[in-house]
Parts: structure tokens; sequence; C-alpha cells
């Protein structure tokens, strides 16, 4: 995996960009984080349980909000980011809370040349992996820094869900890895109003991609869950039918909006 790929820096400069709006957002409730609520959701928190203790890697924290909560739960934590916008605002916020949650500014690939260590669980959620072309690469550095017997915690829009348009009219993407996607993005999930207008660049990986990659580079799959709801309202055209559970009602629950995987790294 090189690091100079076009499509790290066109990724980098569209979540500067993202930053600002998201951290302004009504999506993102900084007013009640900032006051002690927690940002994580039922999916990921029963899979987590305590944490109290545990060391925890982050990828793909973001402006850092689930890397704090999980702070706040008791475990030592480390958020890794390729927004260098996203970082210097993860690190203003835990230092204006007092959290001592330490953030790293890297490409995910290069996060072996940024981080000697290893972790009792690695976690990631929500909009991840879509952005890597590499999904047995990313693996391998999940693989690399969780300790034998370490847990690998993941919960993460189901596949199904990028198949479809914006509106979820017509299915327009491939549900297997293909070409990169390569889009012009005005607006964000979390403010779409917001000025953006940059290219972003992902890629789709089905879930066999995803369990295999994992399988291969030494971790045994514990439990693979599939949901019908999404906990974040971030899709056109979702309703909330229950409390925290968003649908698209012309689907009538019939397609899996999430998944979620908590796996183990074999001791070999």
């Amino acid at each position: 995996m090189q690091a100079d790929n076009d499509y790290i820096e066109t990724n980098k400069q569209l979540w500067n960009k993202k930053t600002d709006f998201h951290i302004d957002s009504e999506f993102y409730d900084m007013e009640n984080f900032l006051k002690g609520k927690s940002s994580l959701n039922e999916i990921e928190l029963k899979l987590l349980g305590n944490i109290a203790g545990k060391s925890v890697l982050h990828l793909q924290c973001h402006f850092g909000q689930d890397t704090i909560s999980l702070s706040r739960m008791g475990a030592l934590v480390t958020g890794v980011d390729l927004s260098d916008r996203s970082i210097e605002k993860a690190k203003s916020i835990a230092q204006l809370l007092g959290v001592d949650t330490e953030f790293i500014c890297c490409n995910i690939y290069d996060l072996p040349q940024n981080l000697n260590k290893q972790f009792d669980i690695v976690f990631t959620s929500y909009g991840t992996i879509g952005w890597l072309p590499d999904i047995d690469a990313w693996a391998k550095i999940v693989s690399i820094f969780l300790k034998p017997n370490g847990k690998f915690i993941m919960a993460d829009f189901h596949p199904v869900v990028w198949m479809f348009d914006n509106n979820f009219e017509n299915i327009t993407y491939s549900y297997f890895k293909s070409e990169p996607i390569v889009e012009l993005e005005s607006g964000t999930y979390a403010d779409v109003n917001a000025v953006v207008n940059l290219e972003s660049v992902t890629w789709n990986h089905s879930t066999s991609e995803v369990l295999n990659s994992l399988i291969k580079n030494g971790l045994a799959i514990n439990s693979f869950d599939e949901f019908d709801y999404s906990p974040y309202n971030c899709f056109n055209q979702a309703k909330e039918d229950e409390p925290g559970k968003f649908r698209i009602p012309r689907f009538e629950n019939k397609i899996p909006m999430v998944f979620a995987i908590v796996a183990a790294k074999e001791v070999r």
C-alpha cells in the first residue's frame, strides 16, 4: 500500500473540510457531548461490555467523540485518523474535557510507522472501511495492533446500503469491490447544507471480503450480527420508526443496514 496515492490526499482534504461543519452540527450534538453524553450506540456498547482498564485502539476516529466516550468508560484509548483537522479538534476537545485520550494523525496503512504498541481491543465503527481500497491490508493492521487473544470489535453500515443511490430508488453500485467510486460531495450526512463541493474516493466491500480478510490475518470470528436499522439519521428517506432506529420505509425493514463483528486474535 503506497501512502502517496491520490485518493489519500483527496479524502484528507474532504474530511478536513467536513470537520468544522460536523462539530457545529446538530447531528453530533457537541453541547450535550461536552456535558457528558456518550456518543456510542447500543449496538457497540453491548459488544464492548466493561472496558475499564483496557487498552483500546480506535481506527478512523474522526474528531474523537467515540474515542473520548471510550475513555469516559475507563479505557486507555488511542484514536487514529487521516484528517489533520479532525485530529487537531480531537486533541483540543480532549484537553478541554481533561481526558487523557491519545490521538495520532496518519493514513491507517502507515500506522506501524507511527505507533509501536499492542492493544486489548481494536475498535472501528460506522462509515470507515469504504474509504479504504485494500481490506486485506486493513485486516493486517488490525492483527498487528491486537495483543494475543485481543478482541476486534466493529460496527458499520451494511454493504447492501451502499448499493443504492442516495434516495434508495435504484441499485446503482456493485455489492462487490470494483473500481473506485469517485464522486463530488455537496453537503454531508451531518449537514446537508454544508458547502463542501469536493471529490471523494470510496470503495464498496462485500461481507465475505471483510470476514475473509480478518480470518486470513489470524482473527477468529466470534460473532457476526446484522441489523435492519441505522442508529443514525444519515440517509435520505430514512424515518425514525423507533427511538434511535432509522429505517427506509419503502423497504419495510427488509434490508440490513448495519452489521457488527466480534473477532479474537488467535494465538499461534
